[in-house]
């Protein structure tokens, strides 16, 4: 009988793990990082989200999982100590939202393609270009790792307002 897999806690700003800076995943971490995945997983089905990185969940470790779900099928990608190599000249303005951020929206502008370097659960070494939503996404949870929130990419007031009104929604929740 398989046993139910216990979804990770996902994190809601202000909280402070959100502004760290992550340290990049050593061989070492390997095996904690394969027993981390699957509540990582199943707490990003769960939201439902197509992104989560590891800051998101408590972990001061430089990964991020994605999964854009297209046509209704998973095709989970792990990014182990990823980094953007390329981004393109031209822009691309996309509504974004966060799982640590529930319920607000903003629209964000950001590179159009991307080419991201990371390793993946074997170590390897890869490289992944990508455009679209993927590419906002790849950008949005490496983000994450650097402790910026999707609100940073906006005016000061847009980002006020954002956090203001989550800040009421989560107080509504907890009453």
């Amino acid at each position: 009988m398989a046993t139910a897999i216990e979804p990770a806690t996902i994190l809601i700003a202000p909280h402070p793990m959100l502004r760290r800076k992550t340290r990049p995943v050593r061989p070492e971490d390997a095996a904690t990082l394969r027993a981390l995945l699957p509540g990582m997983w199943e707490a990003m089905y769960l939201a439902p989200g197509i992104g989560l990185a590891a800051p998101q969940v408590g972990l001061d470790l430089r990964f991020a999982i994605v999964d854009l779900m297209e046509n209704e099928t998973k095709s989970p990608v792990t990014l182990i100590n990823p980094e953007i190599i390329r981004v393109s000249d031209q822009l691309s303005a996309r509504e974004e939202g966060c799982l640590s951020l529930p319920g607000q929206y903003a629209e964000v502008i950001r590179p159009l393609t991307v080419r991201v370097r990371f390793q993946d659960l074997d170590g390897k070494r890869q490289e992944l270009d990508a455009d679209g939503l993927l590419a906002t996404c790849l950008q949005h949870e490496i983000d994450h790792l650097d402790g910026v929130l999707f609100v940073d990419h906006l005016s000061t007031l847009k980002r006020n307002m954002i956090m203001r009104r989550l800040a009421k929604d989560q107080r509504q929740k907890s009453d």
